[in-house]
């Protein structure tokens, strides 16, 4: 899946009704499967940009373009649209039902803190990242990405229960949960110690690497940007503030 944007524009507006700037992006393109990360100081957008791709937040204008024609070689999982997909979607242009519902389908959202759901279990928190598209459950899947990020033991844990680490790790075998075609990550690793940062970085890049999604990955902590592939500074994307 190739994300594109076109002359993306949001702005905030302040206590005295004055409309402040925040993001104001010409052009911007991924291709399908890229690993990028992006980098800015606090304030400059970063989250506002990954909330408006996500359709959480909709733009004052512009259009968010996924892109499910194959830009990939045909053996990369992921590549090719899904059965019924249009193969071009403007998700800016979609209702807020119908993001929701695309959303939940193609798009697979990690925060810095976890948002798990306390009264249920690791395995049951992953099961409930499929519950928002009508799709069954898949246990075997969400039994593998658990595995996959070292909690084969802990399925019947609750997040009371797990290291903070550990927490992280089942939110992203949740964002896992429907094979997305885009995972948007936000400070995944900004709660975490050192290691714990580096596993889970390592676990999202493989887990986005076997279901073949795009990644935009947001951080403040440049020893975890560098080493994404493709690293962009907001500043030199965003016309916003300038």
């Amino acid at each position: 899946m190739r994300l594109a944007i076109e002359n993306l524009k949001k702005a905030y507006v302040a206590p005295d009704g004055q409309a402040l700037p925040i993001i104001d992006i010409e052009s911007l393109a991924i291709d399908a499967g890229t690993h990028v990360g992006l980098h800015g100081p606090s304030g400059s957008g970063k989250t506002t940009l990954l909330h408006l791709i996500g359709g959480i937040l909709v733009p004052d204008s512009g259009r968010i373009i996924f892109d499910f024609r194959s830009h990939a070689p045909a053996s990369r999982p992921g590549s090719e649209p899904p059965p019924g997909a249009e193969a071009l979607v403007d998700i800016a242009a979609l209702s807020e039902p119908q993001r929701d519902v695309f959303r939940g389908r193609h798009i697979g959202c990690i925060f810095q803190q976890h948002h798990l759901l306390p009264g249920f279990t690791a395995l049951e928190n992953v099961l409930l990242g499929m519950s928002f598209t009508g799709r069954k459950h898949d246990v075997q899947w969400a039994r593998h990405l658990l595995s996959e990020v070292g909690l084969a033991d802990r399925l019947d844990y609750r997040p009371d229960k797990l290291s903070l680490g550990q927490q992280q790790r089942v939110a992203v075998a949740r964002a896992m949960a429907n094979r997305p075609k885009l995972v948007l990550a936000d400070e995944p690793t900004g709660s975490l110690d050192a290691a714990s940062a580096q596993q889970v970085l390592d676990l999202i890049r493989r887990l986005c690497s076997e279901v073949g999604a795009t990644l935009l990955l947001v951080s403040h902590d440049m020893s975890i940007i560098n080493q994404l592939p493709v690293v962009l500074r907001l500043s030199d994307i965003n016309r916003a503030g300038k």
